[in-house]
């Protein structure tokens, strides 16, 4: 470069001062190019878990929309009084 034609200190300086700068820049690119690849292997994830989270979440609506009240059974012996009146003794017994 201009260290070679004008054989100077400070012309040599400049050359090694241009060489470490394009050296830099060179690794920067890289640096980039890496930062730039990783990105899309994290956007690519983040498409793949975003789809899967989209179908819990289209599973999970039904779940979490409140449900029409529906007349609860009640749990337990059932008596009727009609039906135990010629022997009361037996109302502790259960239907069936």
């Amino acid at each position: 470069m201009a260290s070679t034609v004008l054989r100077s200190e400070q012309s040599t300086a400049m050359s090694l001062f241009i060489m470490r700068a394009f050296v830099k820049m060179r690794e920067e690119l890289t640096t980039n190019q890496k930062i730039i690849q990783r990105l899309a292997e994290i956007e690519k994830t983040l498409l793949v878990h975003d789809s899967a989270l989209s179908d819990l979440f289209q599973k999970l609506l039904p779940l979490l929309s409140p449900s029409i009240d529906k007349p609860k059974v009640k749990i337990g012996f059932k008596q009727d009084a009609k039906k135990y009146e010629l022997f009361p003794e037996l109302a502790f017994l259960p239907e069936g």
